[in-house]
């Protein structure tokens, strides 16, 4: 979650320590430097989503964190973009890396775009594949661009607009991956909860193809639940990682979704997320759906947005 311009993403409600994915290295090139590390500055820039500040990583030497209004948003290794910091994006990106045999080109699509990072991570880990991201906050999409360079041999199009707008520009069955991401103001905005826009979603899929989305919600998990139910009515097969102190209820937190025709690798994906440095729980089939306590699915006519964070998820 963060507090930015409609339709955006790359929200977190913690910073984790990071590893290395599995899959393999990149780097990335262009004509801005990207330089971190101990010696840089804090770059910051008003966008439309609120104050943009870049963070030098003094860990990792052309590392920087992106925070919106304070809140963590994504974090980039322009050396190694496989390194994934963030706890729910290391989630998608086991996912990424389940999607298809190792190294396959994928045609993507994210909705939200922070600093590109998962985008960074697919271009590095499956060469050749072509991905699209939708932001609407296009002075963020130039400060990124600007300070954190994309590499010019990747085939990644950024675009400005509405996430659901964006996504109806897709061609039905190009994608074999969706990831959303998005967050307003800390929250997720209502016309993306709803299953007329996961039936976009599942329109721009090909068949068999993944989408997954980064939620977030605390005690009593109401949005969460009712997401499950959505998504199950759009999509036959669900699954859900998340920390163990959010599935009790007992904080607020982020939330992997991932619905499919058919979820790939879940034995792989529950032993990833159970090996993480921060473990997590993966559920599915009828424990998922006992989860959702009878939930009703959301329509565009009752369609919410997701609820606000405390100010202590930040912290």
């Amino acid at each position: 979650m963060a507090r930015r311009g409609a339709s955006s993403g790359g929200a977190t409600a913690r910073k984790r320590s990071g590893r290395r994915a599995d899959s393999g290295t990149g780097h990335e090139a262009g004509r801005g430097s990207g330089r971190g590390g101990r010696g840089a500055e804090p770059v910051a820039e008003q966008v439309d989503g609120g104050l943009a500040e870049l963070v030098p990583d003094r860990e990792r030497p052309r590392a920087w964190t992106l925070t919106l209004d304070g809140a963590p948003q994504s974090h980039v290794d322009l050396d190694d973009p496989t390194y994934l910091s963030f706890e729910y994006q290391r989630r998608i990106g086991h996912i990424a890396d389940l999607v298809a045999p190792p190294g396959r080109p994928l045609h993507v699509v994210h909705l939200g775009g922070g600093a590109f990072t998962l985008a960074r991570y697919i271009a590095a880990t499956r060469p050749r594949s072509t991905q699209q991201i939708v932001e609407t906050d296009e002075a963020l999409v130039r400060l990124v661009r600007r300070e954190l360079p994309l590499d010019p041999q990747a085939r990644i199009r950024v675009r400005a607009a509405d996430a659901r707008a964006g996504l109806g520009k897709v061609h039905d069955g190009w994608a074999d991956l969706v990831i959303a991401d998005v967050f307003s103001g800390a929250r997720t905005p209502a016309h993306l909860t709803s299953t007329e826009f996961l039936a976009e979603v599942r329109r721009v899929l090909k068949p068999g193809g993944s989408y997954v989305a980064n939620l977030a919600d605390g005690p009593p998990l109401a949005h969460l639940r009712g997401q499950i139910a959505t998504a199950a009515a759009v999509f036959p097969e669900l699954a859900l990682a998340a920390d163990p102190a959010v599935w009790r209820g007992r904080r607020f937190g982020n939330a992997v979704l991932l619905a499919s025709d058919l979820p790939p690798g879940l034995a792989e994906l529950t032993r990833r997320v159970a090996t993480d440095p921060h473990p997590g729980r993966v559920e599915h089939g009828r424990a998922l759906a006992d989860f959702t306590g009878g939930a009703a699915a959301v329509t565009d006519a009752d369609a919410r947005p997701s609820p606000a964070p405390p100010p202590s998820a930040f912290g």
